[in-house]
């Protein structure tokens, strides 16, 4: 695979966990980068950043016009009294398809969620259900991906899983016996790259995961490893119970969804279009010196 003379990607979101990691790669692969973020950030050699709180019509088009795709990575798992999923993940995602029409953009990638589908009940997979239907009526050329946890650095659930720890116990909601199938950021940032340089990921949706499966419960293990924080099982209608009702939850309802819902995904599929060798969760957290 090799990319084109000057390319040049737009990316909404770039200041976040997976934006941050995707723009140190894009970099080093010699790719010109347009920043679109709600908060200043610290910019490459040839990146240019655009502020913007909402991706409206009020962005700059002209510094867009150069750009061949359109990466667009903001999303939200959680809803409160100032934003919601239908705003954001669906909202936005419309925002930037016609951004990208306006700049004339014509690939635009997208960072899903495991489990969405037409029939989910879940707010939160709804409204990424429907911002997946947006991309694929637009016209443009899409890829969209539907990634498990993504982990690394400062992930989110390592982050949770950080904190609890420190307050000394770790809950698991219900069994623990559900699954993730957690995917290097590392390899996420590789794979949206070659999603960007080669044909084969032309149109189509793809499940972003790792090469293993876990049960929530021995994650849990690992992470904590030799911490003296113990594990506390909470039946699962306690913790979805809390979630409604405690600011300060663990877990919000669509966090529960999420992680009990036992989403696995064809990693085969992903194996096959990206010619890729993927870091198993453990050499992740293993490379962080977490197990």
């Amino acid at each position: 695979m090799e990319k084109p003379n000057k390319l040049c990607v737009a990316i909404s979101g770039a200041n976040g966990f997976v934006g941050k990691n995707l723009r140190r790669l894009l970099h080093k692969k010699g790719i010109d980068l347009v920043s679109i973020t709600r908060r200043n950030l610290h910019n490459y050699k040839f990146e240019t950043k655009i502020l913007s709180p909402n991706l409206s019509k009020n962005i700059p088009i002209s510094k867009l016009n150069k750009c061949h795709a359109f990466i667009h990575l903001i999303g939200t798992g959680k809803q409160n009294t100032t934003t919601d999923y239908e705003y954001v993940n669906v909202g936005l995602t419309k925002n930037a398809v016609a951004i990208c029409k306006k700049a004339k953009i014509k690939k635009f990638i997208f960072i899903s969620g495991l489990g969405v589908s037409k029939n989910t009940t879940s707010a939160y997979f709804i409204s990424k259900y429907k911002a997946e239907q947006l991309i694929i009526n637009s016209k443009l050329n899409y890829t969209i991906l539907r990634a498990s946890y993504i982990i690394g650095k400062n992930d989110p659930l390592s982050i949770s899983l950080t904190r609890q720890i420190k307050h000394g116990t770790i809950i698991i909601p219900g069994s623990g016996t559900y699954h993730l199938q957690p995917i290097s950021v590392n390899d996420v940032a590789e794979v949206i790259y070659r999603a960007l340089i080669s044909k084969k990921f032309l149109n189509k949706v793809i499940d972003l995961v790792g090469p293993q499966t876990v049960t929530f419960e021995k994650y849990v293990k690992i992470f904590k490893n030799k911490k003296s924080a113990k594990i506390k099982k909470i039946k699962l209608e306690n913790a979805y119970y809390d979630a409604l009702h405690n600011l300060k939850s663990v877990f919000g309802i669509e966090d529960l969804n999420i992680l009990v819902g036992d989403f696995i995904g064809n990693h085969e599929k992903l194996k096959k279009l990206s010619k890729m060798k993927f870091q198993t969760y453990l050499e992740v957290l293993q490379a962080r010196g977490l197990s």
